[in-house]
């Protein structure tokens, strides 16, 4: 079989696959992206995997250099991609795309164990000026001071239970 018979054939079963899979992006007829992990996951990543001319005979160009991937560090992009490639070494002369997907997904763990969890605080925290930065749990909330009508205001509207009348917001119909 020529190497773009067994590439056509693999572009059709990686459709099938992965047809409906929000991970898996086709990205021309012999590149495809796919992501490991949940898209808010700090630890997912993006793989990216390109046939050449000869594919499945040599092996296929796997990168990470996506902008998903910026805050990977770079050894742990080496080293995954390292992992990958001896994956690609054993499964050479075969359709492999999507065995090197499924490698990652069942080693996410592993390939990530050193990657630090970063975490994105909110900005609003780091602007506020001149205000000390006090836990929430030690401010006090506020209660709506209401002045002596509209407390009367407030009682007259309201049962001996404190609770308002069914309807008392309803609108008239009828003139």
């Amino acid at each position: 079989m020529a190497a773009n018979e067994d590439q056509e054939m693999e572009l059709e079963a990686l459709r099938s696959i992965y047809e409906g899979d929000v991970c898996f992006r086709e990205m021309s007829p012999v590149s495809f992206q796919y992501r490991i992990g949940e898209s808010g996951d700090p630890k997912a990543f993006l793989i990216e995997v390109s046939w050449p001319e000869t594919y499945p005979q040599t092996a296929p160009v796997i990168s990470m250099d996506a902008f998903f991937n910026n805050t990977i560090s770079s050894a742990i992009k080496q080293s995954i991609l390292d992992k990958l490639m001896v994956e690609v070494e054993a499964n050479l002369g075969t359709a492999m795309t999507y065995t090197l997907f499924e490698y990652a997904k069942d080693n996410k763990e592993v390939f990530m164990e050193n990657q630090p969890v970063n975490t994105v605080t909110s900005i609003s925290n780091s602007i506020a000026i001149g205000t000390p930065d006090v836990p929430a749990s030690k401010k006090k909330d506020k209660k709506e001071h209401l002045s002596k009508t509209q407390k009367r205001k407030l009682a007259d509207k309201t049962d001996n239970k404190g609770e308002l009348p069914r309807g008392w917001n309803w609108v008239d119909v009828i003139k």
